[in-house]
Formats: structure tokens, sequence, C-alpha cells
């Protein structure tokens, strides 16, 4: 399960995507998950499919790898969807006691069902083709503009950068103690909940204070190097557009207004 979670991890491959400006990722997908509750109807999923194939193709990520992601979050997708398979009103189909299936409430389900699973697979493509450095160089340009309101806009994206690169991280390092602890005797499935929660204190333990002392070595390390952000800091690399960030922004516009048109029109 820990390995299925790809949130956070880096894929690297030779793409369009990877070579575009994190900007463009960002203000993308951010586009992108408006226009998904922008879309209304058949042809405004249709529309955000074909786009979500083609950026899935273009970032030549494999499939099978990006679906992985969803795994983690099925219980959130069924709960979900049974709250508004039930909890919908309109024209009952199929009652039992309180619980009552409408028709309004499975194509609602079916609508949020489809916005959460290509919310995941958006963002996930995002986080596959731009390196954590990467993400944080274009989130501080982004937000740079704050500056002048003195929000601490570089220690924001810093923050960032750091949680986002620990995630994978974490996951491994979680997976090796469950199974160091279950060659030692643990049993981390049976018993009732709380049973169950008491099972993971042998997990947990140990996680946190390998958490902590990672967090003190990077602390060390920062300290070590003279790190400060804030002002008057340079940057190896600078973000700088180029045509085909251009092109990707006038592709994303023209999904949304067709998204937009389609919502008016149908």
């Amino acid at each position: 399960m820990m390995r299925d979670i790809t949130i956070g991890q880096y894929y690297p491959a030779d793409s369009i995507l990877h070579r575009l400006d994190p900007r463009v990722k960002f203000i993308g997908t951010f586009l992108f998950l408006v226009s998904l509750f922008v879309a209304d109807s058949f042809w405004g999923y249709v529309l955000a499919t074909v786009f979500l194939a083609g950026i899935v193709g273009l970032s030549k990520v494999p499939v099978k790898f990006m679906l992985k992601g969803l795994k983690p979050l099925f219980l959130i997708f069924l709960i979900t969807l049974c709250f508004n398979l039930f909890l919908v009103p309109g024209e009952v189909i199929w009652e039992f006691g309180f619980l009552k299936l409408t028709y309004e409430g499975i194509q609602q389900a079916i609508k949020i069902g489809i916005r959460l699973i290509y919310l995941v697979i958006g963002s996930s493509v995002m986080t596959l083709t731009t390196t954590p450095n990467q993400l944080t160089d274009g989130l501080e340009r982004i937000l740079k503009p704050l500056n002048k309101i003195r929000v601490p806009v570089h220690e924001i994206s810093m923050m960032m950068s750091i949680a986002l690169r620990f995630i994978p991280i974490l996951m491994e390092e979680t997976d090796k103690i469950m199974k160091a602890q279950i060659a030692r005797g643990a049993d981390f499935e049976s018993g009732n909940l709380i049973q169950k929660a008491k099972n993971l204190i042998p997990l947990l333990v140990p996680l946190f204070i390998s958490a902590f002392r990672r967090a003190d070595d990077l602390a060390m390390a920062m300290e070590a190097r003279c790190y400060h952000g804030g002002e008057n800091r340079t940057q190896m690399k600078p973000l700088a557009y180029h045509a085909r960030d251009y092109w990707a922004y006038a592709v994303t516009l023209l999904y949304l207004g067709a998204d937009i048109a389609i919502r008016i029109l149908l």
C-alpha cells in the first residue's frame, strides 16, 4: 500500500511536459481543476477525458504507474460515492429503510467520482514531471507579488518543497519498519479497531523518531551551509519562458474556453 502512493514522487523521462516551465504546470493544473467543476454534461467530461489522456500521453509516464496512485484513495472514493448515492434527494429508484437511491444521486455520484479521479491524476502529472526544486522555484515566482505585503513567499515555497521531498522518503521508511516489525512477530491486521490502533505503536514510534532525526539532520546541514532565504538570494537556474511554454498556455486556455462554451450551450 505504501508503495502505491505517487504524490510527491518524480518520474524521470524525456518529454515535453518535463521540459515545460514549472509555472506553466502550476497554472495549467489549476485551470484543469477549475475545468472539472465547470464541466457538468456528458460532452464536458468527454472533453476533459480527451485533454487528460493527451497530457498523460505527452508525459511519457506509464499509465499503470499513474493509476497506482488511486489505490490508497479507494476508501475515500467509496465513502463519497455512497453519500451522493443515498443522500441526494430526487426521483426514488430503490428504497430500503432510510436509504433511498435516487436517479439524481446516481448522476451526482458519477460526476463526483470522475472529478475526484481526474483531480488526483491531473495533480499527479504535475508532481511526476516536475522535480521538488522546480516546484519550489515555480511557486516562489508565482507568489512573488505577495512579498510586497510581507508574506514570506520563499519560506512557504521551501516548506512545500521539503514536505514533497519527505513524502516518498517517509513512505519507504514506513515500509521498511513495517516489514522489520512483522519479521519480529508484530501483527497489524488482526483484532478489532482499538487493537489495530494499539498494534500501530511499534510502527509509529520508530517512524516519528526517524522523521525527527531526518529533520534535525536537514536543519544542521542548512545551517552549516549558511542557508538563508528571502531577498538577495539568487538561483542557479533562473526560470525563463520559452516558445513551448506559451503554446502550453494557449492550449490550456483553449481547452478551458471550450469547456465553458459547452457548459453555456448544453
